[in-house]
């Protein structure tokens, strides 16, 4: 089978090579990092005056790269003097103190740094800590819906969003195929590693069995707004006796892993940030989907609102929850310049009310940035109402930018 390149990342990549920059690729294990190791190993072998150390530490044959110690031994070993050496490791948070080497290697000439991680507290402390600012980190997503197409050699349409909405974008699909039994048999091996290697055993989890109910309780209640204590009240009522405490220290555990995304409220008229209450979104539908079972008919809002949050983290944008008094707009969007707009996620407006919830609490914001409306009502593709953007579903996930 052919490897099929993602070239928004393999770019992102480029574009940072040469600027005396540890490049950091984080995202979910089996979202793409290490194909994407690959195929700048591939690209980079292929160029004159390139040296190439590759190290993947989920391969037996590097099971003996254990501390920094043994990493710089092994890279001593295969640096050749007068070429760019391109260190490239995968999965480096298992190697005990590793910052310490590319600390090192990162000042020395011609020597490209890239590194890959599964636990966003690497570049939190662990990383960042001795480096500071000298690191770009490039975050890999499930796929995308353009990306799902091209993986499996789809056209764009109804059919091909239904499978994406039930599949989601986990790129080993691809290999596995897109037959239900065989898909969430994948995604929940998926899972289970994730949580048992980047949670449990990184964070020396003993209650294991409240914190897979609490990841199945988020992946039911996506796109809800919830504080600790409420998780922690639905958790006692269910026989489970919990602290708050203890409740924010898992979530935040799932979100270092990336399985969990935590979107705070933004106060549109107060323009701050609120302290409390937010929403949780999952890095990849598909297994948001195996772990709560069943169809999407009855959910297909959460799903609708969970793939437009992790399109619009894909186009760039800053995303936070709107609040505006009483009401509530889905997202608001930031990027780096001050581009900003808002949006609202809906399945079908097909009656007055809807229509009312959805522009009316839009037409409420009183400024100029542009604002959105998504939905798959049927017959829409694009329609402009008041200054309000209604876009189909299919076109928005088709767009790099809005």
């Amino acid at each position: 089978m052919n490897i099929v390149l993602r070239h928004k990342y393999i770019q992102k990549i480029e574009k940072y090579l040469g600027k005396d920059c540890i490049i950091v690729l984080t995202g979910q294990r089996r979202v793409g990092k290490s194909c994407m190791l690959k195929m700048i190993r591939e690209l980079k072998e292929k160029e004159a005056g390139n040296n190439v150390i590759y190290i993947d530490k989920e391969k037996r044959e590097f099971d003996g790269i254990k501390t920094y110690q043994d990493l710089n031994v092994h890279i001593e070993k295969h640096y050749v003097k007068g070429k760019t050496n391109y260190i490239l490791v995968d999965e480096i948070q298992d190697i005990k103190e590793f910052e310490r080497t590319v600390r090192s290697y990162r000042t020395e000439p011609d020597t490209e740094v890239i590194i890959t991680g599964s636990n966003a507290k690497m570049l939190s402390s662990e990383l960042s800590t001795l480096i500071g600012g000298r690191y770009k980190e490039i975050r890999i997503q499930s796929l995308s819906y353009k990306e799902f197409l091209n993986f499996h050699g789809l056209a764009d349409s109804d059919d091909s969003l239904s499978k994406y909405i039930q599949f989601g974008g986990m790129p080993g699909l691809v290999k596995i195929g897109l037959d239900e039994d065989d898909a969430r048999e994948y995604q929940k091996d998926i899972y289970n590693t994730v949580l048992l290697k980047d949670v449990i055993m990184r964070n020396n989890i003993r209650n294991a069995a409240f914190l897979e109910n609490l990841v199945r309780f988020l992946a039911d209640n996506i796109g809800k707004v919830f504080s600790a204590n409420s998780i922690t009240k639905y958790m006692k009522s269910q026989g489970q006796s919990i602290t708050s405490t203890t409740v924010i220290e898992f979530t935040k555990f799932l979100t270092e892993a990336f399985i969990i995304h935590k979107v705070n409220r933004y106060d549109i008229r107060g323009k701050r940030l609120f302290e409390s209450n937010d929403k949780f979104y999952f890095e990849d539908n598909g297994i948001r989907n195996a772990l709560v079972g069943g169809t999407r008919e009855g959910d297909i809002e959460k799903v609708i609102e969970n793939i437009i949050y992790q399109h619009l983290v894909n186009m760039g944008y800053d995303v936070t929850v709107g609040q505006l008094q009483a009401a509530e707009i889905d997202f608001v969007c930031q990027k780096k310049g001050g581009t900003q707009l808002y949006i609202q996620a809906s399945y079908i407006i097909a009656d007055e009310s809807t229509h009312e919830r959805e522009f009316g609490n839009l037409q409420a914001i009183k400024d100029n940035y542009p604002k959105f409306v998504i939905s798959m009502t049927p017959l829409v593709s694009k329609n402009d109402e008041n200054g309000i953007t209604h876009l189909h579903l299919r076109r928005f996930l088709m767009a790099e930018e809005l």
